[in-house]
């Protein structure tokens, strides 16, 4: 049987509680030793919230598993004006007594960030890449990747297409949202889902960019790409597998 948890959460502060559930708790930053047997930090469960009065308002359900433990962690928006005395979600990673599984809550809450970008020719053709390793070995995906620390995610589209297919593109940047202005239209669209039970919650930026390529050899990146290739956009919309990629494709051939 799964033990429940509640995950209440307002403006970067959690609602914790002690071994008796009493609360709220707040970890020590680098406290790094833990006794048998003493104390631990974790989640409330929903009768305990409900004995501190506490009324929220239900966002999701995710079911976690840690080794043989299964948890369902349900997460509530908290009907509280601030929440002072609660914890700051960044403490719990560096104190020991904290739960694994409040961890393991706040890991699911923070946003995994990708980047793409559909590359067009002249003949209204779209650049696809066939993936040979990670979450869609074998299929059909823009070309894009996880966004690095620090980088604006123009920058990580222009990255991965150099990195997976040998290319080097220019993505406009008509604000210069990521230090210098480039003219144009880049198409933006901002894309967010969690897509199964676990709940990771991923966030996708793709762009456009229009290019032949003129003088450019595409040279799939070895164990990573196993091909590359021009679709139209009804054979791209085919052959693509990915939620965000069929999104992109399809807003950018109405527009």
């Amino acid at each position: 049987m799964a033990t429940e948890y509640l995950h209440l959460e307002h403006d970067g502060k959690l609602l914790l509680v002690d071994n008796a559930g009493n609360g709220p708790v707040k970890p020590q930053m680098g406290r790094n030793v833990v006794r048998h047997g003493g104390e631990t930090i974790r989640l409330p469960t929903p009768e305990e919230v409900e004995g501190m009065g506490i009324e929220w308002t239900l966002r999701r359900v995710n079911r976690i598993s840690l080794g043989s433990f299964d948890y369902i962690i349900t997460y509530g928006v908290p009907d509280i004006a601030w929440p002072e005395n609660w914890a700051w979600k960044d403490s719990v990673i560096s104190d020991s007594t904290v739960d694994p599984i409040v961890r393991e809550s706040v890991y699911r809450t923070l946003h995994r960030v990708v980047s793409k970008v559909v590359i067009m020719n002249s003949n209204d053709e779209i650049l696809m890449a066939r993936a040979s390793r990670g979450f869609f070995t074998g299929c059909w995906t823009l070309p894009g990747g996880f966004v690095d620390y620090g980088e604006h995610p123009r920058e990580a589209a222009q990255r991965e297409a150099k990195e997976e297919l040998g290319i080097t593109i220019v993505i406009a940047d008509p604000l210069g949202e990521s230090g210098v202005v480039v003219l144009g239209d880049d198409d933006a669209i901002i894309q967010n889902e969690i897509f199964n039970e676990e709940g990771i919650n991923w966030v996708s930026f793709t762009y456009t960019c229009q290019t032949d390529l003129v003088g450019q050899e595409i040279i799939p990146k070895e164990g990573e790409i196993d091909e590359a290739r021009w679709f139209s956009f009804e054979k791209a919309l085919e052959s693509a597998v990915s939620k965000f990629d069929i999104s992109a494709i399809n807003r950018i051939r109405g527009s």
